[in-house]
């Protein structure tokens, strides 16, 4: 059954409808619902000119031809009834529920189609994420995207409250006993596909600046005190309990000016105090991601022999100043500075100079995070595409019944289909792998998918701005899907390692093991 707009009980007849096409009194019909907007003239963003064309007729074509659906609901007060006999046609989605456009969703969310991944827990994980995504997330997300404001305390105390923190972190005892989504999975049995639902659900929103300034910087740096902050269990008590909490809040800060995927290349510095009891910390960081906002920072650093990873905390010595992007600054991009930070020798995470273990380590789960979002913003962008494909006239025909369109269309979905089956074949091996068996066989192929998904979404956002023009630069109207995936997918193809680095990497893991039988 579909989902109608809610409108008053009253009932016209089209020939009443026609009789109000006056300036004092403007009516037309879309989809069968009247709309008054007589009140409504001066206010229409395109002008008023452009309703009185309208006025006293159907102008669901018309309407259709600029408009998505999603307008009408915004503007629902102004509808006073429908015509009599009539009934709606558009489906009017609510939130959560899944979209009827085919290739919307992945092929395990579509009703005719199978998949031996997921489970009863997966879909109702998926079912309440997206619920709640649509109804608290997106609000802020949509506001905070065009105004660049950072993300709200309020918003991440309902997000920890709903257990969604420390889901964002992937599978393991910290999930244990903890409410996730009233129920909706059990910490115990939370596993790599439900990571994989949490990490891209969330991208549904379209706002690539808000989804990074969405605690991305806890998702990538909270896994170091998780993974080896065992020397220090008080610190490592604390720490996570108030990032879980919202109360306090977390970033990775590994890459430099000098040193982005080369991280070698590291030249912030920690020098032990003759007593042995602290470093000294000095030197600079760039890009850093939620840094503006950020009360301890898991950082990269050169000791005596050696790379070693730090956990310091904001105080004496540590300033922080936003970097401007292409992307919002809702995600908190930061430049650092260290000028003779005193960090405790508890802080450090791991061993002293093997800390590039740490950081290679922590690696393979954000490359692997930022394909899943990649692949489900990928989606998105191929459902607002066959949805303007189909409502779009041009030359007196359907957008989707030209060749040359159907044709981009068929591009996109494929690389879209085809890279979120790899995700899911990833995703299975890290299900059936301990965690130093993914760094060791898993490496090579997660730095290949996610420098392929890079690349696709390349293509992707190529396509789309040709099948939407002008509306596919503009970040306001129903083309702000498209112009702000294609400002920003290249924030992937360079984040978490440049798409040439990834490349190398899985070639150079694939050679480690290649017998020496076969030449």
């Amino acid at each position: 059954m579909a989902n109608v707009l809610n409108v008053p009980d009253k009932t016209f007849t089209r020939e009443e409808v026609k009789k109000h096409n006056t300036e004092d009194s403007t009516w037309f019909i879309i989809d069968s619902v009247v709309y008054d907007v007589s009140e409504f003239l001066d206010a229409h963003p395109g002008g008023e000119a452009v309703l009185r064309q309208v006025a006293g007729q159907d102008a669901t074509s018309a309407f259709y031809n600029l408009h998505r659906h999603e307008v009408l609901i915004k503007y629902n007060d102004l509808a006073i009834g429908s015509i009599k006999g009539e009934k709606q046609s558009i489906i009017t989605p609510r939130p959560g529920d899944l979209s009827p456009v085919p290739y919307a969703e992945p092929l395990w969310l579509t009703p005719q189609f199978k998949s031996p991944y997921f489970n009863d827990s997966h879909r109702s994980l998926q079912k309440a994420i997206r619920k709640f995504t649509d109804e608290v997330i997106a609000p802020e997300a949509l506001e905070k995207e065009r105004t660049g404001e950072l993300i709200s305390q309020d918003l991440i105390d309902k997000m920890s409250k709903a257990g969604i923190l420390h889901m964002r972190m992937g599978p393991g005892k910290h999930l244990h006993g903890v409410n996730l989504l009233d129920g909706a999975v059990k910490g115990e049995e939370f596993d790599y596909f439900h990571d994989m639902i949490m990490a891209q659900e969330q991208v549904r929103v379209a706002c690539r600046g808000f989804q990074d300034g969405n605690m991305a910087g806890m998702a990538i740096g909270l896994t170091c005190i998780l993974n080896y902050g065992d020397k220090n269990p008080a610190l490592k008590k604390r720490i996570t309990e108030e990032v879980f909490a919202g109360k306090k809040k977390i970033c990775l800060a590994i890459t430099e000016a000098f040193a982005g995927s080369d991280v070698a290349g590291l030249r912030t510095t920690a020098t032990k105090t003759p007593d042995g009891k602290h470093y000294i910390v000095n030197g600079t960081k760039k890009w850093i991601t939620n840094g503006v906002f950020c009360d301890y920072f898991v950082t990269g650093v050169k000791t005596d022999k050696g790379l070693s990873v730090l956990l310091i905390e904001r105080g004496e010595g540590v300033e922080t100043k936003p970097i401007k992007t292409s992307y919002s600054p809702a995600a908190g991009t930061t430049y650092i500075t260290f000028d003779n930070v005193k960090v405790p020798v508890e802080n450090l995470l791991g061993e002293e100079n093997k800390g590039i273990y740490v950081i290679l380590s922590n690696f393979n789960h954000e490359r692997w995070m930022m394909a899943c979002a990649t692949i489900r913003y990928m989606r998105l962008v191929v459902e607002e595409s066959l949805k303007w494909s189909h409502q779009r006239l041009v030359f007196g025909k359907r957008l989707i019944d030209q060749p040359v369109i159907r044709q981009k269309l068929a591009k996109m979905i494929a690389l879209c289909e085809s890279h979120q089956s790899w995700l899911e074949t990833i995703t299975y091996q890290m299900n059936h792998m301990p965690y130093s068996e993914q760094a060791k066989h898993l490496g090579g192929p997660i730095a290949l998918l996610k420098m392929s998904c890079t690349r696709a979404a390349h293509e992707i956002a190529d396509e789309s701005v040709q099948i939407w023009g002008g509306r596919g630069l503009t970040q306001t109207g129903m083309g702000r899907v498209i112009e702000n995936f294609n400002r920003g997918y290249k924030f992937d193809a360079i984040l978490g390692g440049a798409e040439e680095v990834l490349g190398d990497l899985g070639v150079r893991q694939a050679m480690k093991f290649m017998p020496k039988a076969v030449l």
